[in-house]
């Protein structure tokens, strides 16, 4: 077989095994492979934390890679994959361990980034490359996947279920009336605006706007800390009776329920932005770190709120054209440049905003 197919494949393996907000980019490749080839068997290598999220998809096969078992991950999956063959491998992710997870995968076909993205090494465990591009969406540099397999037509859609459970835990926890989400923390902390912010962006929405306000995020002791310096300042302002803390309390389909019924969520580059996307719900992105055309909420650009320019040339005396794309700025302080007016703006807009429907082929 060659690039790009004449004829679609019978089984495809996809290797992507995190992040969470990575995860949901990939769901959009997902649904056009499985629009374009209905017959194809797809399997997805996926870490565990991961699967949680979108591990009841209908129509994937998916085997677990588990990292916390380290070297124990990689017999795991040799021995679900000892006896299979795919027509093709889409290897999705630059990391030394999916690489080497990529070597127990038999296939002939090893399609990766082209050199100039294949981070990591990743380049020398391939043997068919997509079409080298510069300044894309991480969402559109998937997409170079399905292109060079052939696939013209883009579906962006990414229809992750949400049980019954999950909507219960929503009706429950919730409170009555509109709301937004604030979830303060990312990944890395050097994307994560002040605890201050957040609460003075709190205190607006329920002024202003009449909104209630709930925080949501992991069960670090980090994200706890955010959630009890907002609650604090809240209550100071005798306001904490409409914000709900959620922080640590919800898995990710809970979430996912949560974001769904948002009328806008405040986020830094993180894995609930993008989640927010996945359920069409407007986000207010904060970015001054990370470059929002690279990694923005894919819907949501005109709601980001972008001080990137200015910290780019503050770090490197240079514009953002200048500089390799997708360049970080991980200097502490950096997202101070985002003011609450500049958050607060924004929401005034998504108030007078009516909500789209993302779920469209394009």
């Amino acid at each position: 077989m060659r690039l790009p197919l004449s004829s679609p494949p019978r089984s495809l393996c996809l290797l992507r095994l995190s992040a969470i907000g990575d995860i949901s980019h990939t769901l959009p490749l997902l649904r056009t492979l499985q629009a374009a080839w209905p017959e194809t068997a797809i399997t997805w290598i996926i870490g565990k934390q991961e699967h949680a999220l979108v591990g009841d998809i209908p129509g994937v096969d998916f085997i677990i890679f588990d990292k916390s078992r380290r070297w124990r991950a990689y017999l795991d999956l040799y021995r679900a994959l000892r006896d299979r063959r795919f027509d093709l491998l889409l290897h999705m992710q630059m990391s030394l361990r999916a690489s080497l997870a990529s070597l127990l995968v038999r296939t002939p076909i090893r399609l990766g980034f082209d050199r100039a993205r294949a981070k990591d090494l990743q380049w020398l465990f391939t043997n068919n490359k997509i079409a080298a591009r510069e300044g894309e969406h991480v969402i559109d540099s998937f997409f170079g996947f399905s292109e060079a397999l052939g696939i013209t037509q883009r579906q962006l859609r990414w229809e992750i279920t949400i049980p019954k459970s999950a909507e219960d835990f929503a009706d429950e926890r919730l409170p009555r009336g509109d709301f937004i989400v604030i979830s303060p923390c990312s990944s890395k902390a050097y994307r994560n605006w002040s605890a201050r912010g957040y609460a003075e962006v709190a205190k607006y929405a329920i002024q202003q706007h009449n909104l209630n306000v709930v925080l949501c995020g992991g069960p670090s002791r980090l994200e706890w800390q955010y959630g009890a310096e907002i609650m604090a300042s809240l209550d100071m302002a005798k306001l904490s009776h409409r914000v709900t803390n959620l922080i640590g309390q919800s898995d990710l389909k809970q979430l996912l329920a949560v974001l769904k019924r948002a009328r806008a969520v405040v986020s830094p580059d993180s894995g609930p932005a993008h989640l927010a996307t996945a359920v069409n719900a407007p986000v207010i992105g904060l970015y001054a770190c990370t470059n929002p055309d690279r990694a923005r909420p894919y819907l949501s650009g005109d709601y980001v709120v972008n001080r990137y320019p200015e910290a780019v040339a503050a770090k490197y005396s240079k514009a953002v054209a200048e500089l390799p794309w997708g360049i970080r700025v991980r200097d502490e302080g950096t997202m101070a440049s985002i003011s609450v007016d500049d958050v607060t703006s924004v929401l005034d807009r998504i108030m007078t905003t009516p909500q789209q429907d993302s779920n469209n082929s394009v």
